[in-house]
């Protein structure tokens, strides 16, 4: 296969199921950004010292090459929604192992949530009145935000993933980060311009994003 080519996940779905190593490969290898992504929501906050999202991410790569013969999806928004329910489940068995073995669950805290608005064009969590059509649709574009978001910088991508990703008030994420809520609030402004810089020039190249997310 041409490398220069830019393929769909539907392309890649189709050309892997034709039995190309070399094919199947590069369809997992797309997802594992959103995969990273998808683990570190999942995981509790108290938890991340002890579970590594990557170790999950593996996990799930393995288990969904194993598990692929039997994924019946076309689309990149079932393969997606497919994937991610073999990562919520590991995420499950990480968490259900590690309480049991070492805490108590009555001890754990649930993760922090903020009223306080988000602007700057980062998506926010969808609606829980959103339709089956519309979830589908979301997680395409997860898919590249999530490329996006791996090419920030770690203290860009942190910033992000706490306020948009985990809805962290600024004060919290200072205190996490170490800095100064001031400060704070200013790297999440370059972090969140930078970002749509890079989403700009992803839809130069011909990658689909939808400005109204």
């Amino acid at each position: 296969m041409d490398p220069t080519v830019s393929y769909s996940i539907s392309d890649l779905l189709n050309r892997a199921r034709d039995n190309s190593p070399g094919e199947v490969d590069r369809l997992f290898t797309q997802a594992r950004n959103y995969l990273r992504l998808i683990a570190r929501s999942q995981i509790e906050r108290h938890l991340q010292a002890k579970i590594d999202a990557s170790d999950v991410v593996q996990q799930t790569l393995l288990d969904a090459h194993r598990d692929f013969p039997r994924f019946r999806g076309g689309t990149e928004g079932e393969w997606l929604a497919w994937l991610k329910q073999i990562l919520s489940h590991n995420v499950a068995n990480y968490i259900r192992h590690y309480r049991t073995g070492k805490r108590q669950v009555s001890r754990e805290k649930p993760i922090a949530r903020s009223d306080e608005s988000t602007p700057g064009g980062v998506p926010e969590p969808a609606g829980r009145d959103e339709t089956p059509s519309q979830a589908m649709v979301r997680k395409e574009r997860e898919l590249i935000l999530a490329d996006a978001l791996a090419q920030l910088a770690p203290d860009h991508y942190e910033v992000i993933f706490l306020r948009n990703l985990q809805r962290m008030p600024f004060q919290d994420i200072a205190e996490k980060m170490g800095r100064s809520r001031p400060a704070v609030q200013m790297l999440w402004m370059r972090a969140v311009a930078k970002l749509q810089e890079i989403l700009q020039g992803m839809q130069s190249v011909g990658i689909s994003w939808r400005k109204d997310v």
